[in-house]
């Protein structure tokens, strides 16, 4: 009889400790989640975001490598980093094209894990060598910060590019204009002096910036109210109230209820078939009541930021 409870009880404590160790497990995930992600009010995990500088901006490139980051290029599923295209090397963010024999509308952005919707975006980016083969003309020394872009996981495979509000970044070519953080809206619109902007792009007031020389852009967007666009510390573009194209094929699927206007959304560096490289992306969290206007077609003064 001995025997038997002793064997009995071996049993038993055979099937608790493991279900303890399982539970144990359970709660260390549970909690290391809780540390990094918490959803946000549409169920979407929202990410603690890395320290801020000294100067108050929170960098969203870790210099290191691609953490926090994910790519969609066009053709290959979300996720799948064709040809090593977005990489990092001597601490600075590179979109190259060594591994490809020929762009073939491969598409790409580099979307930021969790959205964001009252913020400013600080990227300092510059053109490097020469355009791949096979890019498009208007590609050349061509590419952007995508604003308030749909989530990445509802891009379809072989989708070109996010939609959502462009920041377009252009070079030049050493004698011609060519202004950059302009705008452009794939399968969005805009209000800009009072009225509904629907062309695809619109120049800004910057100067042409030629060779390789660093920029320092800033895009300051407050919600579904103004948004800005800053080139070394100078006012370049102001427009309100990003919405949603309702005739536009990938835009049609992401209207809810009718809703066209867009509070927020997901950030994403362009890939667009000319080599560029990224030494800095930050971001700063702005007060909802920050854009100083909330009249459509009134010109609010700009946010003022240290250290652009």
């Amino acid at each position: 009889m001995k025997i038997f409870r002793l064997v009995a009880g071996i049993a038993l404590l055979s099937l608790v400790i493991p279900s303890m160790v399982i539970l144990a497990q359970e709660e260390k995930v549970d909690g290391v989640q809780a540390a990094e992600a918490k959803q946000d009010e549409d169920g979407k995990q929202e990410f603690e975001l890395p320290k801020a500088n000294e100067d108050g901006w929170i960098p969203l490139f870790n210099g290191v490598d691609l953490t926090g980051w994910t790519p969609k290029i066009r053709g290959y599923d979300l996720g799948e980093n064709f040809a090593n295209t977005f990489r990092v090397e001597d601490g600075v963010l590179k979109v190259s094209y060594d591994g490809y024999d020929r762009f073939d509308d491969k598409y790409g952005h580099l979307f930021y894990q969790q959205k964001f919707s009252h913020f400013a975006l600080r990227v300092e980016y510059r053109f490097v060598g020469e355009q791949v083969a096979g890019g498009p003309g208007w590609a050349w020394r061509n590419s952007g910060a995508m604003l308030h872009g749909q989530a990445p996981e509802s891009m379809g495979r072989d989708q070109n590019f996010p939609v959502s509000i462009e920041a377009q970044f252009l070079g030049g070519n050493g004698k011609d204009e060519r202004p950059t953080l302009n705008l452009c809206t794939p399968g969005t619109h805009v209000v800009m002096d009072g009225k509904l902007h629907t062309p695809h792009c619109k120049n800004s007031a910057s100067p042409t910036i030629h060779g390789d020389e660093w920029v320092v852009a800033v895009m300051e967007v407050h919600g579904n109210d103004v948004i800005r666009h800053f080139v070394n510390d100078n006012l370049v573009m102001e427009y309100q109230n990003p919405q949603l194209d309702p005739k536009d094929t990938d835009a049609k699927p992401l209207i809810i209820n009718g809703q066209l206007q867009l509070d927020s959304g997901w950030i994403s560096l362009q890939s667009e078939s000319h080599p560029i490289e990224f030494r800095k992306v930050e971001i700063r969290l702005l007060d909802r009541d920050s854009a100083n206007s909330k009249k459509v077609g009134e010109k609010p003064a700009p946010q003022k930021f240290d250290n652009f």
